[in-house]
């Protein structure tokens, strides 16, 4: 890199940019910049960046930036010779009209060059084109970099037109995501003629509110502006560094507590978004508030206050919490006194809720729920309740019996009812947790309880599924409550298109994949879709072979996800097994078997078989006859089928199928030698038909765990 190149910082000033875009709003921005700069030659290969984003400013520091880009080479297509040139030679018109479009005249034409264009041969104009001097171009990157801000809501401003000498009268309108106050651009020391919203670049910017040491803060150079910021502006500019001072201090101020804080990255992320001089405070409320669930203590205190919980050695939460302040005060009493003042409320209110909640069981609140709209073509929520109960029985029957049916019943019954409660209403978040505090409170079995609380798992990507310590009944009602989803949206129509699926049906979608295959539950997928529509009108079953594609579709893209290849998951969901339960043993089987020595050969054989098949004329008949094996490859390919098929078999039926696929091994040589020896379209007609009916017992039972053509190179 030549030695010409600069360091260069970006700096907008700001008002409170929103918290929660933050970090992305930062990641773009200097992204799109580097980007725009590296377009136009004034930053190369060895420019690295780094972005800064604190509440008040969004930042770039780019190194070895160019002042002037070099001058680049550049060949333009005029047209095909036989336009741009007349018989003798001269310049037609056509010709002359583009090269004046370009700049250029006649006086050129002398030096075009000819090269072939496809079938015909065509001008080109070489030129050199100046490099772009990096006022220009970085007046175009930064222009672009905030055009392409992920923004969440544009808001308009009015900015004055001008000052001092440049003064006009008037005001004009901004918009952005937060009114811009400031604009910095450094190439090394030099300011960079640049322009923003409104605003000419400079060197000035400002640090903290209330504890800057000085104000405005007058950068030196692109090099020094963190440190500036730090130790004259009380600002910690970079958000990654910010965010790792608020982690280090929230572990020490938890450590002198012998406890821990709730771990919640989103938090954190908002958190840091929020501070710019971050000060670990420790505060504490009144330990009675502590015979409210901590669910809804915790949410009402990360929620609300974004403070962070403390949980003691055990998990439980305690009446300490931590506070992440913006200033750090000699004496930080007061800020402390003030969060402990401002969250008692938060907690009373939680209080009064969970105390208000509990006078009325959850099952005084079911005939509510006709009242409340579930969708407009689905009815209310009453009515699918009646659904989830209906397909909450059915499955319970399935796998446990009459006993499991009634506790899922029952489940599915009070499931919904915590959504008219007064906690739920307040936070949305606690549904599903808070029905099995009120259901435990109302004198409902363990098992009734645990179903009601975890109905909604997995709710998220890496959710735990619903616990089995007291039965089978969350499950359940959980994959009734999916299914009913599932079901009911698809046959309105209500499908999810591109990246839009307004109502997570993929999540529901990979809970139920995950309750089929992490629980290994014994049922049929088809049935399974089967019992959900039976509760449905009959009209809605038209979309069955939607919801199963739409299902196989996540099955796959999940399966490759936890490592498994595009080819062994092609090979074991080609043969569309009914019960996913399986699938993972299916998948460490067909992984087994290509690492045999004789996978390979039996794979490649397997396809050329489903190719003879599928070429064949009529039906292929289901039995070989003995008395037509005329040739020794045929006979010994049949008589090695004869002993392997059943073993293979055998092995598939007590869930080995690993050892189902490796006993195939013994069939290389023979199916070799058939294929080597045998002409399988023979002429006679009874011949070429028992052949291919050894072929189709063959293909039979290589294809019980997995189709083996598939892993075929």
């Amino acid at each position: 890199m030549t030695s010409t190149t600069k360091n260069l910082l970006v700096e907008l000033f700001v008002e409170e940019l929103p918290p929660k875009a933050l970090k992305k709003l930062g990641e773009a921005f200097g992204t799109v910049l580097l980007a725009g700069l590296k377009a136009q030659g004034l930053a190369g290969e060895h420019s690295a960046l780094n972005v800064f984003a604190s509440p008040r400013r969004l930042a770039a520091h780019v190194s070895h930036v160019l002042a002037v880009a070099p001058d680049r080479a550049q060949s333009v297509k005029l047209m095909p010779v036989a336009v741009a040139l007349a018989a003798d030679g001269a310049p037609t018109p056509a010709l002359l009209k583009k090269l004046a479009a370009l700049g250029a005249d006649a006086s050129v034409v002398p030096q075009l060059k000819r090269a072939p264009d496809g079938k015909a041969e065509a001008l080109f104009l070489d030129s050199t084109v100046p490099g772009a001097t990096l006022a220009a171009g970085l007046q175009a990157a930064l222009d672009e970099a905030l055009a392409k801000l992920p923004i969440p809501k544009v808001m308009q401003y009015q900015l004055e037109q001008g000052s001092g000498a440049d003064f006009q009268p008037g005001w004009t309108s901004v918009h952005f995501v937060r009114p811009a106050h400031g604009l910095v651009a450094l190439h090394g020391s030099e300011v960079v003629p640049v322009q923003a919203l409104g605003l000419q670049a400079g060197r000035q910017t400002h640090g903290h509110r209330f504890e800057a040491a000085m104000d405005p803060v007058v950068l030196q150079d692109a090099d020094h502006y963190e440190r500036q910021l730090a130790e004259q502006g009380a600002v910690i500019a970079s958000f990654a560094k910010r965010r790792d001072d608020i982690v280090r201090q929230l572990q020490h101020a938890a450590a002198q507590q012998n406890a821990k804080p709730v771990d919640d990255d989103a938090l954190l992320d908002e958190v840091t978004a929020l501070v710019e001089r971050p000060n670990v405070l420790t505060c504490e409320f009144p330990a009675e508030f502590l015979a409210v669930p901590p669910e809804c203590l915790i949410l009402t205190m990360k929620a609300n206050q974004k403070y962070f919980p403390l949980l003691n050695d055990e998990g439980r939460l305690t009446n300490r919490f931590l506070v992440v302040s913006n200033i750090r005060p000699a004496d930080a009493s007061r800020v402390i006194q003030g969060n402990e003042r401002v969250v008692k409320p938060r907690l009373a209110d939680a209080k009064f809720f969970f105390d208000q909640d509990r006078k009325r069981t959850l099952e005084s609140r079911i005939p509510q729920l006709a009242k409340v709209v579930y969708h407009g073509k689905l009815g209310s929520q009453g009515e699918r309740v009646e659904r989830v109960r209906a397909i909450a029985r059915a499955i319970g029957q399935q796998l446990g019996g009459e006993a499991l049916a009634a506790q899922a019943d029952r489940a599915s019954l009070l499931a919904k009812a915590d959504l008219l409660t007064d906690m739920v209403g307040e936070f949305p978040e606690l549904q599903g947790i808070m029905g099995g505090y009120y259901a435990r409170h109302d004198g409902e079995t363990e098992a009734v309880a645990l179903a009601v609380e975890d109905h909604y798992k997995p709710r998220f990507a890496g959710d735990a599924l619903p616990r089995e310590s007291a039965g089978r009944a969350g499950l359940v009602v959980a994959l009734a409550d999916k299914l009913e989803t599932l079901c009911g949206l698809f046959g309105i129509g209500e499908k999810p298109t591109g990246d839009k699926d307004p109502f997570a049906l993929r999540r529901h979608a990979l809970g139920v994949i995950r309750m089929l295959i992490e629980r290994d539950l014994p049922l049929a997928v088809p049935a399974l879709l089967d019992t959900a529509f039976a509760a449905f009108p009959p009209a809605l079953a038209t979309a069955k072979d939607d919801v199963l594609q739409f299902t196989y579709d996540r099955l796959v893209g999940g399966l490759r996800e936890q490592g498994s290849s595009a080819q062994e998951v092609d090979a074991v969901i080609a043969l569309r097994p009914e019960r996913w339960g399986d699938i993972p043993r299916r998948l460490a089987a067909v992984r087994a078997f290509a690492a045999l020595p004789e996978a390979a050969a039996l794979a490649a054989a397997n396809k050329r078989v489903v190719n003879i098949l599928k070429k064949a004329e009529g039906t292929v008949p289901g039995t070989v006859d003995a008395a037509l094996l005329k040739e020794p490859a045929e006979a010994a390919l049949a008589a090695a089928l004869h002993d392997v098929a059943p073993r293979a078999e055998a092995a598939f039926a007590r869930g080995d199928h690993t050892g189902s696929l490796q006993v195939l091994a013994a069939l290389k040589g023979p199916v070799d030698a058939f294929f080597d020896a045998v002409m399988v379209n023979a002429d006679d007609p009874a011949l070429r038909a028992n052949r291919l009916a050894l072929l189709g017992a063959l293909q039979r039972a290589m294809n019980r765990v997995a189709d083996l053509s598939r892993l075929a190179a």
